[in-house]
């Protein structure tokens, strides 16, 4: 039978603990966005090629992927409210290592780092962001997710008007920033007893009421999760394009300076914090099967015209492509969490585990076509991309028939 997870009553909403969620998120996302933003640097600084960047991406994004569906499972059976702080202790080292490495090996054990500690931060993050949300999951994703986008956006900025001007030591001012989101994940670990009771006592209040989460079959969690996965891959390989070689593509096509081309970067960065604010509260009303539908298809046109539009018209048909495609995160998470509404931290594990992974791949296969073919060529390829939106088709119809 077609199942779904039926809302188990409300309880309140916890903007506070959403707000500081939102802005932990930033903070790490923030650290993690330098890597790419200082790739120019790296890129000049040790004669590396495209393949060696592509591999420093992989690298930090597979650092990043293979721990977080095991912190997901742990923390599902064992709920351990401070463990992001203990992930912002490997970003702190990850940042700190990489601002003073001497050698191609010492950027690689360095980015690892900072994967390792991001891949410890998301799970329960993404835990205390469900518990807090009340009935309002949608705008708890979204306001979660908005605060990685800004993080990730403003690295190219960082990048611009600190990194390039004082070089590669300069990245450890930003240790600053993991201290910083300690701190604000020592306050939200001290609200999760409260909040998961009261998450609990919603749950409970549903069961007596007929209206709890019902347990979907095997071959629906499988099919759903299976074209979740498949369209996180085409969205993330898309946006990989962009976070490791837009600024190169803008240099090498349009002539920008670097720090130029970190703030054309920084402009599209920018236009996904708004997409994935605007998806998550679009799922809440209108349902997160249409969100993913015109999220993933939707940006088609733009990313087909792309490769060949002027310097103005790059800037404007990036700024739209990802606003829309950024806004399918949230739906997405959201109606995997409700395939398997018990494994909270898995399904965080997983998909942002899968962010991480999917998109080092891409990053790796790009860098050999950028060394191949050139870096336009990328563009072109990946314009197709957004064709996997038709799997959305596949995907089993859990919200309510919406």
């Amino acid at each position: 039978m077609t199942t779904t997870a039926i809302s188990a009553g409300r309880s309140r909403t916890h903007m506070a603990v959403l707000v500081m969620l939102g802005l932990t998120h930033l903070l790490n996302d923030l650290m993690q966005s330098l890597i790419p933003a200082a790739y120019p640097i790296l890129q000049k600084a040790y004669a590396l090629d495209f393949v060696q960047i592509g591999m420093i991406t992989l690298t930090f994004q597979i650092a990043g992927s293979l721990l977080q569906p095991v912190m997901g499972m742990v923390t599902d059976k064992h709920p351990t409210p401070y463990s992001p702080v203990v992930g912002m202790m490997f970003t702190l080292s990850g940042l700190v290592s990489l601002a003073f490495a001497q050698s191609y090996g010492g950027i690689l054990v360095s980015v690892a780092l900072i994967g390792i500690g991001s891949s410890i931060f998301h799970p329960e993050a993404t835990r205390m962001a469900r518990y807090a949300a009340g009935g309002r999951q949608g705008l708890a994703q979204g306001i979660f997710q908005v605060g990685g986008q800004a993080g990730g956006a403003l690295g190219p900025v960082f990048a611009a008007l600190i990194i390039v001007p004082l070089g590669q030591p300069s990245l450890a001012w930003f240790a600053a920033a993991a201290l910083a989101a300690m701190m604000l994940l020592t306050w939200i670990g001290s609200k999760q007893r409260q909040i998961s009771a009261e998450f609990a006592a919603m749950r409970s209040a549903g069961k007596k009421d007929g209206r709890s989460y019902i347990r979907h079959a095997p071959l629906t969690v499988g099919i759903g999760l299976t074209v979740l996965t498949l369209l996180t891959f085409s969205k993330n390989a898309y946006n990989e394009s962009f976070r490791t070689f837009y600024t190169f593509y803008l240099m090498e096509r349009f002539g920008l300076s670097i720090p130029s081309a970190q703030m054309m970067l920084f402009i599209f960065l920018a236009a996904a914090a708004i997409g994935v604010l605007i998806g998550g509260i679009l799922g809440d009303r209108i349902g997160r099967y249409r969100v993913i539908w015109i999220s993933v298809l939707g940006p088609l046109p733009l990313t087909l015209i792309l490769p060949y539009a002027d310097l103005f018209w790059t800037g404007v048909l990036t700024v739209l492509i990802n606003l829309i495609m950024a806004s399918a995160f949230a739906s997405i998470l959201i109606y995997a969490i409700e395939l398997l509404p018990n494994r909270i931290g898995l399904i965080g594990g997983l998909f942002y585990g899968l962010n991480f992974g999917l998109g080092g791949i891409a990053a790796a296969i790009l860098g050999g076509l950028a060394d191949s073919y050139g870096v336009e060529a990328i563009y072109r390829i990946c314009s197709f991309l957004p064709l996997a939106g038709l799997l959305t088709w596949f995907l089993p119809r859990i919200d309510e028939g919406r």
